[in-house]
């Protein structure tokens, strides 16, 4: 690829790109929430009614298709944005086809459906939910583990962050604004982290949400931007979502981040997606998070995630919450062959921009040449390759024992058969 138009393109993708805004289009307007709870607490509960709108980005996939012709995918750089490229296109398919059956495939072409199989594993995300979702019931069941109290509000919680993102990344670079209208409890961009306005926030919402959302999806933004000549490796694109959340979410259990519950949450939505896409309507869904334990409120917007852009009735659902447990275990797996295969460079790598898993071994050519850059913004857990290395090694052996067969009382029989043998000798 010439050295002329490689920047032309670089520069070219985010101006095609920008119109198509998934999670802007997709949004819930802030009233919907009270009515639906207050049917549903009445005994009479109703679909929401929501105004499911497709928006026509046929202009903009012409424009995108025409780009991807342009780029020499033989080179890593064109590779990546051709597939960059091809990612937004399917999104603006995925918001023409709102509300219609085809609004759940173009979203699993992007996200993967929950009970996608990974043959030579041979186990879906469905399945890891599961026992998740297993393990915690047992845990949680047991009353030995005591909820965590949210009620800071979001005023205050926005307080304590502000000088968290200042000595990481300098003051003033990374902003925070208070939205009413987010599902999430926060969303981040480049240079501004939205936190719900409605929100109430535990002491463990701080750590958790400053590695998830600063530490690992601003930072990588702003990494990619700083490229010298791969600018859109800062790109939120669709197809790096299952790796975003990935190294977010590991992030949230190396550091000690997450919680029972937040597993519990993440494992909850994949359940729920697989049972909107087998035909579960919107009120069958929320009651199964009530059930789970969940709060109305906090089930309503697990819900609307789900039903973001889909038909209420049930058939159909935006996929992008199964990216969570993907994304987890899929990174994970990276790291620890990285480690065996002595390649500590990848984690870097990971953190230079928006990458998908594979770019990270597509794009290694060119962080080996200087191409591209080492990241600017990485976080202490994944910047000291030593302590990394030695969570990957032990995640690695401790996965080959078995728990198939063993119980408590056996360690007990175990020991007195040890003390037995040394008191013979």
């Amino acid at each position: 690829m010439s050295a002329t138009t490689l920047p032309e393109l670089d520069a070219a993708l985010p101006k095609l790109a920008r119109k198509i805004r998934v999670l802007e289009a997709l949004a819930w307007p802030d009233d919907i929430e009270p009515v639906f709870l207050a049917q549903w607490r009445a005994g009479k509960p109703q679909l929401p009614k929501v105004a499911q709108q497709p928006r026509d980005h046929r202009t903009d996939i012409a424009a995108l298709e025409t780009f991807i012709a342009q780029c020499d995918q033989g080179h890593p750089a064109g590779h990546y944005l051709a597939a960059t490229a091809r990612s937004y296109a399917t999104a603006g398919r995925m918001l023409g086809a709102i509300g219609t059956p085809a609004f759940a495939r173009y979203s699993s072409a992007l996200y993967r459906r929950p009970d996608f199989l990974y043959p030579r594993q041979n186990l879906s995300m469905l399945d890891a939910a599961r026992f998740f979702l297993k393990t915690t019931d047992a845990l949680l069941g047991g009353g030995q583990i005591p909820p965590s109290e949210a009620n800071i509000p979001a005023e205050d919680f926005a307080a304590w962050l502000q000088p968290e993102l200042d000595r990481f990344f300098g003051t003033g670079q990374v902003s925070i604004a208070l939205d009413p209208a987010l599902a999430a409890k926060a969303i981040a961009g480049s240079s501004r982290i939205r936190l719900r306005a409605s929100a109430l926030f535990s002491e463990l919402d701080k750590q958790q949400l400053l590695q998830h959302e600063a530490f690992v999806h601003v930072a990588t933004a702003q990494n990619g931007a700083r490229q010298p000549n791969l600018k859109c490796l800062g790109l939120g694109a669709p197809r790096t979502t299952q790796t975003q959340e990935g190294i977010a979410t590991l992030a949230e259990l190396f550091t000690g981040s997450m919680d029972i519950n937040r597993l519990r949450r993440i494992a909850l939505r994949v359940l729920a997606v697989q049972q909107a896409l087998d035909g579960a309507d919107f009120i069958q869904v929320f009651e199964g998070f009530v059930q789970a334990g969940q709060s109305q409120e906090e089930s309503f917007r697990s819900t609307q995630r789900v039903f973001r852009g889909a038909d209420l009735r049930g058939g159909s659902a935006f996929t992008k919450d199964a990216a969570y447990l993907t994304g987890l275990l899929g990174v994970h797996t990276l790291l620890r062959v990285a480690v065996r295969d002595n390649r500590p460079e990848l984690v870097s790598h990971l953190f230079a921009g928006r990458l998908s898993l594979a770019d990270t071994l597509r794009l290694a050519p060119l962080f080996e040449t200087g191409w591209l850059k080492a990241p600017t913004y990485v976080p202490a857990w994944a910047s000291d390759m030593r302590r990394l290395a030695a969570n990957l090694a032990f995640s690695a052996f401790i996965s080959q024992i078995k728990l198939e067969g063993l119980d408590l009382p056996m360690f007990m029989a175990f020991a007195d058969e040890h003390e037995g043998d040394a008191s013979a000798r």
